[in-house]
């Protein structure tokens, strides 16, 4: 008989908000909820196929959680797979390492939560059917330098063997390294199935053995756009393997490109910005759409665009109502003034801002003190935030020299408007 399983990974169950920018408290509820909505979804997907059981892969959780409605919320998940005889086998990944509620929950004996040194556990089958081995290992602390794939126990011969394993394999953007490995190294393991997490963007590599990031459920904030999910994979009897991919955010966060160019009319802008979030809206999977808005190309409204940037987003806001279930998390304005308004000669705006940039940004002591200051800023944020002044100094220095042009595009904007709406 063929053995199914759902392979998830990177929950992050009640996460807290990592954007600053949502200021709707009804979108900020719908991101906050939308882990859990997933996570019921993962559990609504094993009991409608029927599996044999989950693997959860790592970051079940966001750290140092202690909350008992979050330890509520899982148990009673869980309870619904023990109750339908669904085992679920359970890795500690960097998160999960320190977090209390994967120390002291009792789970029932349908769970397996692997500890720190690596296991191989026998399924029960039937004498006729193949026999399955699922090896697991978790991480003891938060960080995992070195590859833990030499410790997971040898493959068992004439078995399906299964690895649930958290790493970055030998690196991935916007991931720090946890147990690096090679897809090599895992391969020349033996194992049929390797159950992968911590990287959330999915992957599945097909042959003798098959290596799958699942992704992850549900998105947080706009740096894990797209739609999420997981993986419902089928081992047929003569051990060859099907993976499919099923889908399960709640919210897709997703980014929103409008060229302005040759758009004159501050109406026609906001009707072209309906337009391009009901298209987005249309190519959406999930049941909402996040959206971030980037206005770019050339435009006489640009000036007025950095402005009234707070007018603009209420018009997108309105927008993306009519599209129903569409929400815009932010609206930013890259937009630039015919090249005539910008380069005119003896315009005392167009000076100042080339003074901005030449004599004032480009001083050594000015760059110094914007560094001192987001530092300053940083450690006021809190550490769910703190991200998004980089994870290393030269992420801050090129976020903060961002942030000088953008600055003083905007500072020049609001003077250009203003003396536009005295000549007029």
């Amino acid at each position: 008989m063929a053995y199914r399983f759902v392979h998830a990974a990177d929950i992050h169950l009640d996460s807290p908000l990592r954007s600053l920018a949502m200021r709707n408290p009804e979108l900020a509820e719908l991101v906050g909820n939308a882990t859990r909505q997933a996570f019921v979804r993962v559990i609504d997907l094993c009991l409608r196929e029927q599996v044999d059981a989950l693997l959860l892969a790592g970051d079940l959780y966001d750290g140092e959680q202690t909350s008992m409605k979050t330890a509520r919320f899982l148990a009673e998940q869980v309870r619904r797979l023990h109750e339908a005889g669904i085992r679920v086998f359970i890795i500690r990944g960097n998160h999960d390492a320190v977090s209390q509620i994967t120390k002291e929950l009792v789970f029932p004996e349908t769970v397996k939560v692997f500890s720190g040194r690596a296991e191989a556990v026998a399924i029960e089958r039937t004498r006729a059917d193949f026999p399955v081995v699922i090896h697991g290992l978790s991480f003891a602390e938060p960080q995992a330098p070195e590859s833990l794939v030499s410790e997971y126990k040898p493959a068992v011969e004439g078995a399906l063997n299964i690895g649930i394993l958290h790493t970055s394999l030998t690196g991935s953007s916007g991931h720090n390294p946890y147990a690096p490995c090679s897809l090599a190294d895992l391969q020349a393991t033996g194992f049929h199935y390797w159950a992968l997490g911590h990287i959330h963007k999915r992957s599945v590599v097909e042959g003798k053995c098959t290596v799958v990031m699942p992704g992850m459920p549900q998105g947080r904030d706009i740096n894990e756009s797209g739609v999420k999910s997981v993986s419902l994979v089928t081992v047929a009897d003569d051990l060859s393997i099907r993976v499919e991919q099923r889908l399960t955010s709640v919210a897709q966060f997703e980014r929103v490109e409008l060229d302005t160019s040759d758009i004159n009319d501050w109406p026609v802008l906001a009707r072209e910005i309906g337009k391009a979030l009901e298209r987005a809206r249309a190519g959406a999977a999930s049941d909402h759409l996040v959206a971030r808005v980037r206005l770019t190309g050339t435009s006489p409204l640009a000036w007025r665009m950095r402005r009234d940037v707070d007018l603009l987003k209420t018009e997108a806001d309105d927008r993306a109502s009519v599209a129903g279930r569409c929400w815009v998390e932010k609206l930013e304005v890259q937009s630039q003034p015919p090249s005539g308004t910008q380069s005119a000669s003896g315009d005392p705006l167009i000076e100042l801002r080339c003074l901005i940039s030449a004599e004032v940004a480009g001083s050594d002591a000015f760059k110094a003190a914007a560094l001192e200051a987001a530092e300053e800023l940083r450690g006021q944020l809190p550490a769910e935030c703190r991200h998004i002044l980089g994870e290393d100094e030269a992420e801050l220095d090129l976020i903060v020299a961002n942030l000088l042009v953008e600055g003083a595009d905007n500072v020049v904007a609001r003077l250009h408007a203003e003396a536009e709406e005295e000549m007029a």
